[in-house]
């Protein structure tokens, strides 16, 4: 017999009799096992197996082709709360998008920016299903919360490696591990995040953050289409203050820095021309210059 589960009131069906295809011909997801992890280090051992396979919201994983072994439930182990710190904001990997998006201390804190960076994901009922833990460990090329978390100088922390900073995770070949939290440190004078979408609901085409802490600056830039990366001003453009013509100069030096590419939404060459202005925007709405 099927098994439905339900999270968030959306049901999905799960089913151990072998079925590759619909009636119509569609691939569909396959799980063998469903396990409520109760404990950390149960849901780690569970992950070394290949097909095996942590759930987070399954929105992506449910739209694969693929067999999976054992899906990986931590709904019971705590890691839907977001806890403020002397220093630090802690967000638990199976927080919503949508507690993120609604997060007053978050949101004071970048002045709405993680507001921004994700009120363009889909729609209501897909931030309330999407984690932040799924955002995250899947590092996708066009993950606004990859991009903003970047910019904040975002640490992770996996039950088996560690804390690490977010950069590091993003470059790394980790794949066997749980990922237990997002690290935000403290300390941000000023945040914007402005993305560029062909339509509303979109993967954005470009995406930009831009995160100043004292008086030093560091831009994320996400949906290259590759991960998001950071870039600090080397040059020390940013240090006698913000003006349209240090914001422009800024931000055509910093884009030809950005290693940029093409996909189905836009060539290398339309993010490479939108690159310097979501850049010099964002710096200008940062600083609030007209």
């Amino acid at each position: 017999e099927p098994i439905w589960l339900c999270r968030c009131g959306i049901p999905w069906i799960m089913t151990d009799i072998c079925a590759d295809q619909d009636m119509e011909g569609n691939a569909l997801l396959t799980i063998d096992r469903y396990v409520k992890a109760q404990s950390l280090k149960e849901a780690y051992e569970l992950c070394q197996k290949r097909n095996n396979v942590v759930l987070g919201g399954m929105l992506w994983l449910k739209m694969q082709d693929r067999k999976v072994g054992a899906a990986i439930d931590l709904c019971g182990l705590g890691l839907d709360q977001i806890t403020e710190r002397e220093d630090a904001f802690e967000i638990g990997a199976m927080v919503s998008l949508r507690e993120l998006e609604k997060h007053p201390g978050l949101n004071e804190l970048t002045g709405g920016a993680i507001s921004n960076s994700v009120e363009h994901i889909v729609g209501v009922q897909f931030r309330n299903c999407a984690t932040v833990g799924g955002s995250v460990f899947g590092r996708f090329g066009f993950s606004d919360v990859l991009t903003i978390l970047m910019a904040l100088g975002a640490h992770v922390e996996l039950y088996h490696a560690g804390v690490m900073p977010l950069a590091d995770f993003c470059e790394s070949h980790i794949s066997r591990d749980i990922l237990t939290k997002v690290i935000v440190p403290k300390g941000v004078t000023g945040a914007v995040y402005l993305s560029q979408r062909n339509s509303a609901t979109d993967f954005p085409l470009l995406a930009c953050a831009i995160v100043r802490r004292e008086e030093e600056y560091r831009v994320a830039v996400g949906a290259r289409p590759m991960v998001a990366r950071t870039y600090s001003d080397e040059r020390g453009l940013l240090a006698g203050g913000i003006t349209r013509e240090i914001a422009q100069a800024f931000a055509l030096e910093l884009s030809q820095r950005v290693k940029l590419g093409g996909n189905a939404l836009g060539s290398e060459e339309s993010r490479r021309a939108l690159c310097p202005v979501l850049v010099r925007r964002g710096l200008l709405k940062l600083e609030g210059v007209e």
